[in-house]
């Protein structure tokens, strides 16, 4: 079990996004938007270049997810919402 909230969680993942994974998505025309995080799952949506990406998966598995893990906590895990889905999650 993860010993913070979805809200402690909140500034940590987003650093690793704008640090380390972000710049990395943007070299090939990428980007990534976090969306929210509940029960220890970070909604993220993929953008740009990652749109339709065959990779996007093993992107989201072994980059993001990977990373997450590695510098926050083993039982994160990384959810996709794809354009115009959005509105049918609830991060509040």
């Amino acid at each position: 079990m993860i010993p913070f909230s979805d809200e402690d969680l909140k500034q940590p993942v987003l650093n690793i996004i704008n640090e380390k994974i972000a710049p990395m998505l943007a070299r090939d025309g990428g980007a990534i938007k976090l969306l929210g995080i509940k029960d220890s799952k970070v909604f993220v949506q993929l953008q740009g270049a990652c749109v339709g990406c065959a990779a996007s998966g093993s992107t989201l598995k072994f980059i993001v997810e990977k990373e997450l893990q590695t510098w926050i906590h083993q039982e994160l895990s990384i959810v996709n919402v794809a354009i115009g889905e959005e509105e049918q999650y609830d991060f509040n």
